[in-house]
């Protein structure tokens, strides 16, 4: 009799983790049932932020819920991807990450969060090559002709990137080491005040992705140089690529979809069929290609698959860079 008690309160507990655990799966099965939030930790009008919304914008006609994009920039994505790992993992906070925030910050920087133990994978979205481009006075037409110039005026030219650690900033890091030539890196908070400084002439080139900067480049703003992906793009086939002045050369980012770790598994996979049918559609999936982004989803596990074997390239490219931990 002395055990009735608490045996009653071990069959309460068992009962009450049941009656949860049904509640969870009803809710997952459910969903959406309210609007989804994903946050961005890029400025708006960046090239995360415009592939996020035109997603955003088909996951809620497919879904029949509101998907809002929320735009938390700063401390190189840090703050965007701190608010996403603190949020309760229903499914109703999602994050839309990059390159830098999975694989390069975390080589380059001590992170209160690891990419693979405190987030769940869902899908990768996009990869994106980096464009060179200058500002249209820069006496430079070609790969051959920055390099050159940069030779000499050795320190005299100026690389912009959105922050320490991008992929942009990489890319200037790769052009340094693989031409030994010397020109100085000027980190940015964010993609839109650089390329905006490259337009002015305040700087000389960077590397960025192709939707924020083509507009410009049409209009005769800044001048296309090569692009640093390993084949031409549809989207603008004229531009050469890097890799046929320096083989080899590579400099692209990617976007993937992750959620707080504790997203019920049943969530995951319904956002991860909603992405690849997304891709699936020849008219939305070629929007991106024009845009210059290759769509390329991906189950979870290859998502994580792909960010160790990046992160296994760019360590060999901050190695060859002499780059230390910044913090």
């Amino acid at each position: 009799m002395k055990n009735f008690p608490l045996a009653i309160g071990g069959a309460g507990i068992a009962l009450l983790a049941g009656v949860s655990f049904a509640q969870t799966g009803a809710s997952a099965q459910s969903y959406p049932v309210r609007p989804i939030r994903i946050i961005v930790p890029n400025t708006a009008g960046s090239a995360t932020d415009i592939a996020t919304r035109l997603i955003a914008q088909r996951l809620t006609d497919s879904m029949g819920q509101q998907t809002v994009v929320d735009n938390r920039a700063g401390a190189s994505g840090l703050i965007g991807h701190e608010v996403a790992m603190n949020a309760t993992p229903d499914g109703y906070t999602l994050l839309v990450s990059t390159s830098a925030g999975l694989v390069l910050n975390p080589l380059l920087s001590k992170l209160p969060y690891d990419p693979i133990r405190d987030f769940a994978p869902i899908s990768l979205l996009v990869i994106s090559p980096q464009l060179l481009f200058s500002h249209v006075g820069l006496p430079a037409k070609s790969v051959n002709d920055l390099v050159a110039l940069a030779r000499a005026k050795p320190g005299q030219l100026n690389c912009a990137s959105p922050g320490f650690g991008t992929s942009n900033h990489l890319g200037c890091e790769m052009l340094k080491t693989m031409t030994g030539v010397n020109f100085v890196h000027v980190p940015y908070k964010g993609s839109a005040p650089a390329i905006s400084d490259v337009v002015g002439g305040q700087v000389q080139f960077m590397f960025n992705s192709m939707p924020p900067v083509m507009p410009l480049v049409r209009a005769g703003k800044l001048r296309a140089i090569a692009l640093g992906a390993t084949k031409r793009s549809p989207a603008a086939p004229e531009i050469p690529i890097v890799a046929e002045t320096l083989p080899g050369f590579q400099c692209v980012t990617w976007y993937a979809l992750i959620a707080p770790r504790g997203i019920p598994p049943v969530i995951v996979a319904r956002l991860n069929a909603e992405i690849v049918k997304m891709f699936a559609d020849v008219p939305f999936a070629q929007r991106i290609s024009d845009m210059g982004q290759e769509p390329h989803p991906t189950s979870p596990a290859e998502l994580i698959a792909y960010m160790r074997s990046e992160s296994e390239r760019w360590s060999q490219v901050i190695k060859a860079a002499g780059l230390k931990l910044e913090r």
